[in-house]
Order: C-alpha cells, then sequence, then structure tokens
C-alpha cells in the first residue's frame, strides 16, 4: 500500500531543480522515512516560508503533487543546493502544479491535520525532508490543492524564473 508524505524544501534553487528534474535529492543522515520512501507513493510538494528568501512576507505553501517512480538510491554525483550536499535521491513524476505564488498555506489548517499532534509546535515537524501524512490529511490537502494546480507545463516557468532572478541578484 502506497504512502503519503510532504517533500519539504526550503531553498527556491531545489524547488526549481526538483520540478525541473522530476527528482528530488535527500541529505545523507539517516531518515526513517526516506529510507521507507517507495515507488508509488505520494508526495505534496510544500515550500516553506523561507523558500524565496522572504519569510516575513512569503508564507509556507503546499504548491504541488507528485508520485514517486523508482526507489531512494544513491546517486552518482550528489546535488548541491547553498552548502548543503544530497547525496541520494528517487524520480518522481509531478502531477500537479500551482502557480509561482500559489498553493495551500499550510499554517491556518495545522489544527485539522493529524500530522501535527501539538499545533503550537507544528513547525517543528518540517525540520526534515519528509513527514508522512495519513491518508486523512493528504486527501484533504489534495481537495485544497487540487482548484489552485495546472499541469507542471504550465507553471514550471514561474519557479525557475524565481530561482534564476534571485541568483543574478547575488
Amino acid at each position: 500500500m502506497s504512502e503519503s508524505y510532504l517533500l519539504i524544501l526550503g531553498d527556491r534553487d531545489a524547488i526549481a531543480w526538483v520540478l525541473d528534474e522530476e527528482r528530488t535529492a535527500f541529505p545523507a543522515t539517516a531518515r526513517a522515512e526516506v529510507d521507507r520512501l517507495a515507488a508509488g507513493d505520494e508526495l505534496l510538494i510544500y515550500a516553506t516560508r523561507g523558500a524565496f528568501g522572504n519569510p516575513t512576507r512569503d508564507r509556507g505553501r503546499v504548491i504541488g503533487h507528485a508520485v514517486v517512480t523508482s526507489a531512494v538510491s544513491p546517486l552518482d554525483e550528489p546535488v548541491v543546493f547553498g552548502e548543503r550536499e544530497y547525496p541520494r535521491g528517487c524520480e518522481l513524476r509531478v502531477e500537479s502544479l500551482a502557480p509561482w505564488g500559489q498553493g495551500v498555506e499550510l499554517r491556518p489548517l495545522v489544527e485539522r491535520l493529524d500530522a501535527f499532534p501539538d499545533p503550537r509546535s507544528w513547525s517543528v515537524h518540517l525540520r526534515r525532508p519528509l513527514l508522512r501524512l495519513p491518508k486523512s490529511d493528504a486527501d484533504f490537502l489534495l481537495d485544497a490543492l487540487r482548484p489552485l494546480t495546472g499541469s507542471l507545463p504550465q507553471h514550471i516557468d514561474g519557479y525557475k524564473e524565481k530561482a534564476a532572478r534571485a541568483k543574478s541578484a547575488k
């Protein structure tokens, strides 16, 4: 039986890479949820509020839906974002994506989600690459996301442009 996870991305370059490459990468640290990830599992792609460089303005949002298409395995060449290296990863298929700046804001919904047993400390659960979601949470978030999304080709350019603009501003 497939599982559902929140794929937590805190860097605009990583978000653009995941969407463009239709794969994701993980740090070397052992994480049970990463080790359990399997083909057929569902990922709700979450961009943290700090991912785009302005955490006071931006909000953490579920921006897309993907399906894992391969097992997690060592990468031939680790992926690097900032100063962090990601030596293992898996392939995925992005099923839908919200336009840049849109998506389902997570914070107002945490009290309704079983994945966050204590709503006062909900953000501590987002300090990892994946958060397992109960089926009811995944269904709830997908239902909220669905009317906001289109296909990957329709909306990917906004994410790639945001990452490229930030690089050129450095």
